[in-house]
C-alpha cells in the first residue's frame, strides 16, 4: 500500500459522509470500453462519428442505424461489478457513504448492491415505448432486432441521456444535494470531459476532495489527494 491509499484509507475510516463521482474508468475494470480513451469507442472505426449517433438528431433521423450501434457498443449485459463497486456498496450499507453519482449507464453500481445511485445520463436498463409508456428491459431490447417496437406501435427508446438532450433535473438535484452534503468527495475513473456533469464538483464544500484517474483531468481542480492507478486496484486496498 503506497502512502497516497494509506492516507485515503485513513480519510475514508473516518469520514461519514461519502459521495463518490465517478465515469467511464469505473466501469473499464468490468470490461466495458471507454468512450475516449486509446481503444475506446471514439477510436473505433464506424459509418459516422459515435458523437454523431448518440445524438437525439441522429436518433430520430436514422434510428435503424442508432440501434445498429447502441446494441453492438453500448450494451455489455455480461459485464459483473468490480472491486470499486462492491466497496462503494459496502461504505453504503456501513453508513458510511451518502451517494454515488455515476456518469455511466450500465447499471453495475446497483448490481453490487449501491441503492442510492443518481445516473446523470440514464441507464440501459430501463426501456420505454415512445407512444404508449410502456417500460421494456434490457432482456427485452437484447432479443429484438432492428428498431425496437412496442405491441403498439411505437419505438421502445432507452432512457440512456443522448447528445442535445437535457439531463434529468430531479436527477441533478439530487447530486447536488449529495455533494454539497458531503464530507469527502472522491472522484474517479473520470476526465471529466463531459458536461454539465462535471460542474457538480463544484458544489463541493466538505473536507477532503480526492480524485483517482489514470489520466489528467481536462479542468483545473485542487484536490487534497491525486492517485493516478486504476479506481479499483485502489479501492480493494481499502
Amino acid at each position: 500500500m503506497t502512502d497516497a491509499v494509506k492516507t485515503l484509507k485513513e480519510w475514508t475510516d473516518a469520514a461519514h459522509k461519502i459521495v463518490f463521482f465517478g465515469g467511464a474508468g469505473v466501469s473499464t475494470e468490468s470490461g466495458i470500453p471507454d468512450f475516449r480513451s486509446t481503444g475506446g469507442l471514439y477510436h473505433q472505426e464506424w459509418s459516422y462519428p459515435p458523437e454523431t449517433i448518440l445524438s437525439h438528431t441522429f436518433y430520430k433521423s436514422n434510428p435503424e442505424e442508432f440501434f445498429r450501434f447502441y446494441r453492438a457498443k453500448m450494451l455489455c449485459p455480461e459485464a459483473k461489478p468490480n472491486a470499486a463497486h462492491k466497496k462503494l456498496a459496502q461504505w453504503e450499507q456501513e453508513g458510511r457513504l451518502l451517494a454515488v453519482v455515476t456518469q455511466n449507464i450500465d447499471g453495475l453500481h446497483q448490481a453490487a448492491g449501491s441503492r442510492n445511485v443518481y445516473e446523470l445520463h440514464g441507464s440501459v436498463h430501463r426501456n420505454h415505448c415512445e407512444r404508449c409508456g410502456k417500460f421494456y428491459s434490457l432482456d427485452h431490447i437484447l432479443h429484438t432486432t432492428g428498431v425496437p417496437r412496442c405491441a403498439c406501435g411505437g419505438i421502445i427508446k432507452p432512457d440512456v441521456v443522448l447528445y442535445e438532450e437535457a439531463l434529468n433535473e430531479q436527477v441533478m438535484d439530487g447530486a447536488v444535494q449529495a455533494i454539497a452534503a458531503a464530507d469527502m468527495l472522491i472522484i474517479g475513473g473520470t476526465s471529466l470531459n463531459v458536461w454539465p456533469a462535471a460542474g457538480l464538483i463544484n458544489y463541493f464544500r466538505g473536507e477532503h476532495l480526492v480524485l483517482i484517474n489514470k489520466s489528467a483531468v481536462a479542468r483545473d481542480l485542487t484536490a487534497d489527494l491525486v492517485i493516478t492507478d486504476p479506481i479499483g486496484e485502489v479501492l480493494d486496498q481499502l
